[in-house]
C-alpha cells in the first residue's frame, strides 16, 4: 500500500465512522473560540483530534516554533531513537489507518516494519507532519502566548504577540516538557551562565566541540545523550558527572504501561498517588541501555560516579568545575538537570500561578508535612479533566477553563499527558471533559433546541384510509 492509497483509506475510515461530526456547540455572539490549543506537538495534536472527533470545531493550535519544529523532536531531543516501543498507538488513539505502523509501512513495506527496531527520532517528526496534514488540524506557527489570565463573562483571555488577544472558553496548555515551568538550574551554577554553560534544552553547537573537553552533568537520559552527541561530533573527552554511586539500572515506568494505572490511579487519594509515582522513581530512572552503549564507543568517554559538583566558575574560554576530588577544566559544561515544575517561571502563566492549588496545598490541608512530597510539591493539584483548581474556593473560577495537558499533569492523573503510551488515553479524558463542560454551560441552549426541534417523522400519507378502524 502506498502512502496516498493509505490516504484514501483513512478518508474511508473517516466516512464510515462519521467522522468528524457536525459541530454541535452552540455559537456565540462574541466570537469566542471554544478551545485555544497552546502547542501544536504531539499532545497539541493529540488534543485537536480529539476535539474534531468529538464535535468540537471552533478550535484552534498555536505553536511558538515554526512549522515542522513543534516539539522537542528535531530541536533539544538527541537520542537516536524513541524509547518506547515501535508498536504503541500513541496519538492515532482507536483508527489503525493514522497509526505509525500504517504510515511506516505504506512507504517501507511489512518487510521495512519487521526491519525496524526503534524508531528514528526524526523519523517520528515525520510522522507527526504527517499526522497534522491529513486531519487538517487548525494550526497557526509562530505565534507565542505572552499571557494568560481572566476575560469578560468568565472567558480566558489569551494575548499573544502576533493576534492580540484572543478568547476562548477553554484553553489547552499542551506545551510539553517545561509547559509549567523550565529546566531545573542547579543551586552552583550561575543564575545568568555565559555561553559555556547550556541545559539540555538549549541549543548547543556540537561542531564547535570538535577536539575540546566537555563535561556533561546527571545520568539521565537526557544528560547521556548529549555526551554522546559531543562525542559523535568529534569532542576529545567527555566527562560524565553522576552524584550518584552508581548508574540507577531500572526504568520501573514501564511496568505502569497498561490500562490498570492509566484509568484507575486518578481513583487513587492523594496519598496512594503519591506512593505509586515515588515507587516508580525509587533510585531514580535508567538511561536507556542503547544510549549508554552509544558513549562507550567512544575512547574519550569518562564516566565519574559519586562526583557532585561544589562550584562551577565560567570565563571567555571554557569553565572550571570544582569537584570532590579537585577540578576539571572543559570548554563547555552541559547541564543534564531536566526541568521542574513552576508556574511563576512561565511569563505567560505568572499572573495565573498565585491562585492555583498546588499539591503542597493539597497536602498541607490534609495535615501532612509537605517535605513528604519531594519534587512532586510544586506540581499542580487538578481535576478529572486535566483543569486547575483553584488555591482559594470560590477566587478563581475561572481555572477551571485552563487544562494542564502536559507533563505537570502526573502527579494528579498519571502518565497520559506526557510520552507516547498514555497520550491517547489522556487525550480522550481531555476532549471528553471539556465536551462536558460545554455541554453543562449550554445546557439552557440544548433545551430550547430540543423544544424548537420541528423536523417530523411522520408526514401524515403512512396510514392509508382502509387500514383505519371505525368507532
Amino acid at each position: 500500500m502506498s502512502l496516498d492509497a493509505l490516504e484514501a483509506r483513512l478518508r474511508q475510515d473517516f466516512a464510515l465512522l462519521n467522522l468528524p461530526p457536525a459541530n454541535w456547540v452552540p455559537p456565540r455572539p462574541d466570537g469566542a473560540l471554544d478551545v485555544l490549543v497552546l502547542g501544536a506537538g504531539m499532545l497539541g495534536i493529540t488534543a485537536g483530534f480529539t476535539l474534531q472527533r468529538l464535535g468540537i470545531l471552533r478550535h484552534r493550535l498555536l505553536d511558538a516554533a515554526p512549522a515542522g519544529q513543534e516539539g522537542p523532536w528535531v530541536t533539544y531531543a538527541r537520542m537516536q531513537t524513541l524509547r518506547s516501543p515501535k508498536h504503541l498507538v500513541g496519538p492515532a488513539q482507536d483508527i489503525p489507518a493514522l497509526t505509525f505502523r500504517a504510515w511506516h509501512t505504506a512507504q517501507f513495506g511489512e518487510a521495512g516494519w519487521q526491519a525496524l527496531g526503534k524508531i528514528p527520532r526524526p523519523l517520528w517528526m515525520d510522522y507527526l507532519i504527517w499526522l497534522r496534514r491529513v486531519l487538517a488540524l487548525p494550526v497557526t506557527n509562530e505565534i507565542r502566548a505572552t499571557r494568560i489570565g481572566p476575560g469578560p463573562g468568565g472567558l480566558i483571555a489569551v494575548e499573544t504577540d502576533r493576534e492580540g488577544t484572543l478568547l476562548a472558553r477553554h484553553v489547552v496548555l499542551a506545551t510539553g516538557r517545561d509547559g509549567l515551568g523550565g529546566p531545573r538550574w542547579p543551586d552552583w551554577a550561575p543564575a545568568t551562565p555565559g555561553p559555556r554553560i547550556r541545559h539540555s534544552r538549549d541549543a548547543v553547537d556540537f561542531a564547535a566541540l570538535a577536539g575540546q573537553v566537555v563535561a556533561v552533568v546527571g545520568a539521565s537520559a537526557s544528560a547521556v545523550d548529549n555526551a554522546a552527541m559531543a562525542l559523535e561530533a568529534g569532542a576529545a573527552e567527555v566527562h560524565l558527572l553522576v552524584r550518584r554511586p552508581a548508574l540507577p539500572v531500572l526504568n520501573r515506568f514501564k511496568s505502569m504501561v497498561h490500562a490498570g494505572f492509566t484509568h484507575g490511579l486518578p481513583g487513587l487519594d492523594d496519598a496512594g498517588r503519591l506512593a505509586v509515582l515515588q515507587a516508580a522513581f525509587e533510585g531514580s530512572v535508567a538511561p536507556p541501555r542503547e544510549s549508554v552503549l552509544r558513549l562507550v564507543r567512544h575512547a574519550g568517554f569518562r564516566l565519574h560516579l559519586a562526583t557532585p559538583v561544589r562550584a562551577v566558575a565560567e570565563d571567555a574560554a571554557g569553565v572550571t568545575l570544582h569537584l570532590p576530588g579537585g577540578t576539571l577544566r572543559a570548554a563547555m559544561l552541559i547541564l543534564g538537570t531536566g526541568f521542574a515544575i513552576d508556574l511563576a517561571r512561565r511569563p505567560e502563566l505568572a499572573p495565573v500561578a498565585p491562585h492555583v492549588r498546588l499539591w503542597s496545598d493539597a497536602w498541607a490541608a490534609a495535615g501532612r508535612p509537605a517535605a513528604q512530597l519531594g519534587e512532586f510539591a510544586t506540581y499542580p493539584h487538578l481535576g478529572p479533566g486535566f483543569e486547575l483548581t483553584e488555591r482559594t474556593p470560590g477566587t478563581a473560577p475561572w481555572l477551571a477553563r485552563l487544562h494542564a495537558f502536559n507533563i505537570g499533569a502526573m502527579a494528579s492523573l498519571g502518565l497520559v499527558s506526557g510520552d507516547i503510551p498514555g497520550v491517547g488515553d489522556g487525550g480522550r479524558r481531555l476532549g471528553e471533559a471539556i465536551a462536558r463542560a460545554l455541554f453543562l454551560e449550554d445546557r439552557a441552549a440544548h433545551l430550547a433546541a430540543i423544544r424548537a426541534y420541528a423536523e417530523p417523522e411522520l408526514l401524515g400519507d403512512e396510514i392509508p384510509p382502509a387500514a383505519l378502524a371505525v368507532a
